[in-house]
């Protein structure tokens, strides 16, 4: 006789997530077991899966934590899952996203179909004209410091999905498997490199700050990604007392504004004269500041315009040193641009939507190491520095869509 399992839960189901991780690619856990060696012997592997999920028996294993670097400096610990518990967690995030979704509210961007970095870029762009102020915040260390009874009370108030709900909560008490080789309890937060993470964030911050600020500011728009967000005023006045009331609500939260990331800005431009210390900010990347720009007709002004910001530009230097295009002479330049087109479509696809001259300046460094380049694979332009300008500009003009960013017109040009 078959036996039926607790919970309704297909293989469907859980081979259409396997598909999704799969697209995602990622690393190991602390099991070691790569995507490939998940593969090596796939449908067992995906059977194990379904059928301790479907009959409740599912216990996540550790999170491996990694640290990376973050461009500010410093580092941040991801929490990695194995393969297994990836597609385990796309299966119950894909289930609960269809339900909880479409409760969230239209200015929060971050990890939703639909939304993105440049949606809330540009919504933030037009605000800023209409509004002089701007609250800039960003949430201290959102992902390690959610309260997990706070959470669950929101997750509970949109699904009673038995299996759903025994599953989160399951994965909010996965223990961290450290760097330092302990493995250890964890008290509150979410693994930042979760599946299932990004959505449980979204779902805390839509009450924590989201539905609050609608309902209590509701003539303040805001645009909210992840941890860092905007909220636009009419005067310094109204924005000092929404930043106070803002640090207030997160502490119910058991949040934290961060103090160095969070600041008041007036959106300083041809119509808008005033001094005031702060007539800048950073978000997603992009700096907010007065730029010049030009109407319709030809004329000049100062408008209150994002580029990408200094830190990511430092970020783009330090990235194309690490290339070691001079070590790479027995490359030729098919094959340089064959190995980092995929990085520069990628600046360019990003910052190239707003503010393209500051990020034609910053691509042209990638030119000065191709001439570098140029000098030590050719003997005859080593001390040549114009002959190996005029090469490769000569090169650029017979290839000019070879790279990403001579493709659309930042040459290298000859003096």
């Amino acid at each position: 006789m078959h036996k039926t399992k607790s919970f309704d839960i297909s293989k469907q189901m859980v081979y259409r997530a396997y598909k999704l991780i799969k697209a995602n690619k990622g690393a190991a856990g602390v099991d070691d077991m790569s995507l490939a060696k998940f593969d090596e012997n796939m449908q067992d592997n995906l059977y194990k899966i379904w059928n301790r999920l479907a009959s409740g028996s599912y216990i996540p294993p550790a999170v491996k934590a990694v640290e990376i670097p973050k461009k500010a400096g410093g580092t941040r610990t991801l929490g990695v899952p194995t393969v297994a518990d990836r597609i385990a967690q796309m299966v119950v995030k894909t289930s609960f996203e269809a339900k909880v979704d479409k409760h969230f509210l239209q200015d929060s961007y971050a990890y939703r179909p639909g939304k993105s970095a440049h949606g809330a870029l540009e919504v933030t762009m037009k605000r800023c004209w209409e509004k002089d102020w701007v609250v800039e915040f960003d949430i201290k260390g959102l992902f390690d410091n959610i309260d997990h009874g706070l959470l669950m009370k929101a997750v509970c108030k949109h699904t009673n999905c038995k299996w759903e709900l025994l599953y989160i909560e399951r994965w909010l008490k996965a223990p961290i498997h450290r760097v330092n080789g302990q493995t250890g309890p964890r008290q509150c937060g979410v693994p930042q490199g979760g599946v299932i993470s990004p959505l449980l964030s979204n779902l805390f911050l839509h009450y924590a700050f989201d539905y609050w600020m609608t309902t209590k500011f509701p003539d303040n728009p805001w645009c909210r990604y992840a941890d860092d967000g905007v909220v636009h005023c009419s005067s310094k006045l109204q924005a000092e007392y929404i930043q106070q009331k803002l640090e207030k609500r997160l502490k119910e939260c058991k949040l934290e504004i961060h103090p160095a990331k969070t600041k008041i800005v007036y959106c300083k431009d041809s119509n808008r004269r005033q001094n005031h210390e702060n007539i800048q900010f950073t978000f997603l990347g992009y700096t907010f500041k007065p730029r010049k720009a030009k109407s319709p007709k030809g004329d000049s002004f100062t408008s209150f315009l994002p580029a990408i910001s200094k830190q990511a530009k430092q970020s783009i230097y330090q990235e194309v040193k690490r290339w070691r295009l001079l070590w790479m002479t027995n490359s030729s330049m098919v094959d340089i641009a064959e190995k980092f087109n995929p990085v520069i479509r990628g600046w360019l696809n990003y910052y190239g939507k707003y503010g393209k001259k500051e990020l034609a300046r910053v691509l042209e460094h990638i030119n000065l190491h191709l001439i570098l380049w140029v000098k030590r694979k050719y003997k005859k332009f080593k001390h040549k520095h114009k002959g190996a300008i005029e090469y490769l500009s000569n090169f650029a003009a017979y290839q000019s869509s070879l790279f990403e960013h001579w493709n659309v017109g930042i040459m290298p040009r000859a003096g």
